[in-house]
């Protein structure tokens, strides 16, 4: 697994989004937590086609945080099967990977 990681998820509304970004700061399991403008999802849900606006959180971490991670996030999260993926950064700017290791420093 790459050394860090993008985790997304998506809430029904920003104020979900910001005070999960906010615990997972203040945990200092992510560096960073970007809350995006709305977008629309289509999905299957039981059987339907879905269409949502919901709010996506961009989180950035080391892997080893992520059991972690994903555990804050199934606690934290409102939705029944909240989407939860890591995305591996492959490659970033020396300083920038650093920033995210001291922030993540207790």
């Amino acid at each position: 697994m790459a050394d860090y990681l993008f985790v997304f998820s998506t809430f029904s509304n920003r104020a979900e989004a910001e005070a999960v970004a906010a615990e997972l700061v203040d945990r200092r399991l992510v560096a960073c937590a970007q809350v995006s403008a709305p977008v629309l999802s289509v999905y299957r849900w039981q059987g339907n086609t879905e269409r949502t606006e919901e709010t996506t959180l961009t989180l950035k971490t080391r892997s080893e945080k992520w059991p972690e991670v994903e555990a804050a996030l199934l606690q934290l999260h409102p939705y029944d099967t909240p989407e939860i993926v890591a995305v591996p950064i492959v490659a970033g700017s020396a300083a920038y990977l650093r920033w995210i290791d001291e922030s993540l420093k207790p």
